[in-house]
């Protein structure tokens, strides 16, 4: 597995402002192997990038050492592309056509794609109806699916906290429903404890369908007072290293990606350390610089 890194993990990454070649070197000087780069309507890797900055970027990252193989893409939380309004999920649907076109200029192998938000804590006005939402998405990631296979790029579907996909047997299905090779799952484990759901037995079930891979940690403390917050890798409940043994029963061997939010300025360090603790024989030591 290629231990990796969120580029929204560093400072002003969410922001989408961090320069990239400051990512890539913050990255391979605590031993990450891989970056995960991400791409929204504006900032430092944005739709509008041309093909050739994404040219000139791909050959900074080659002269880095640091391999950079995926983009993620957080715009259907702006645009969510199965909204009631129609308007709104064409452009959802129009801006990662445009991402997964820049994932390509990139030379990059797969974007992930929040298929669309049925109602969340992250965007608690949204509240539509379920069925509406898997038509809706049928229809949009049919229509993704005609770049992602002319460009050449992995279209990866997020278990994410959308209301959306909430068993991985209704995932299969749906993943299997569209007969593409290019269609997959973007398999988050951290996001899964909020589902009451063990993340080995959803790479179990999942299996070949996962073909890409991110992990955070989560503290899950149920009580009448009980709390519920992100945390720093090793520090909360997801089983990660029944996780990672579960990934490696499938024969998984692609980037494993830590998405970590928000940034202080021990976060990327503290990260790759216990990164190497998860991974155990699989973790990459620090190259230097």
């Amino acid at each position: 597995m290629i231990k990796s890194i969120s580029y929204w993990s560093f400072e002003n990454g969410l922001t989408n402002t961090h320069p990239v070649d400051a990512a890539l070197d913050e990255a391979r000087a605590v031993g990450f192997e891989g970056l995960e780069l991400c791409i929204g309507t504006e900032g430092t890797l944005n739709v509008e990038t041309s093909q050739d900055e994404c040219e000139s970027l791909r050959r900074q990252i080659d002269a880095s050492g640091i391999h950079v193989r995926t983009v993620a893409s957080g715009m259907s939380w702006g645009f969510n592309p199965v909204s009631n309004d129609a308007t709104v999920r064409d452009k959802a649907v129009s801006l990662h056509e445009a991402a997964l076109q820049r994932t390509a200029w990139l030379g990059c192998e797969a974007l992930l794609f929040v298929p669309g938000v049925v109602t969340s804590p992250i965007a608690p006005d949204e509240k539509i109806r379920y069925d509406h939402a898997l038509e809706r998405c049928e229809e949009n990631v049919k229509r993704l699916l005609d770049t992602a296979e002319r460009v050449g790029v992995d279209l990866c579907l997020e278990n994410v906290w959308n209301g959306l996909f909430y068993s991985p047997i209704e995932f299969a299905s749906f993943v299997d429903s569209l007969g593409s090779g290019r269609l997959g799952v973007y398999f988050d484990a951290g996001n899964l404890l909020g589902y009451q759901q063990h993340p080995p037995h959803w790479v179990e079930l999942l299996g070949q369908r996962i073909k890409r891979v991110h992990i955070k940690d989560f503290k899950d403390e149920f009580g009448w007072s009980g709390s519920y917050e992100f945390s720093k890798l090793g520090q909360g409940q997801v089983p990660l290293r029944e996780t990672v043994a579960a990934l490696r029963g499938i024969g998984y061997d692609a980037t494993i990606v830590a998405e970590m939010m928000p940034w202080d300025d021990t976060l990327i360090a503290d990260t790759s350390k216990a990164m190497d603790e998860i991974l155990g024989d699989l973790a990459v030591k620090p190259r230097g610089n």
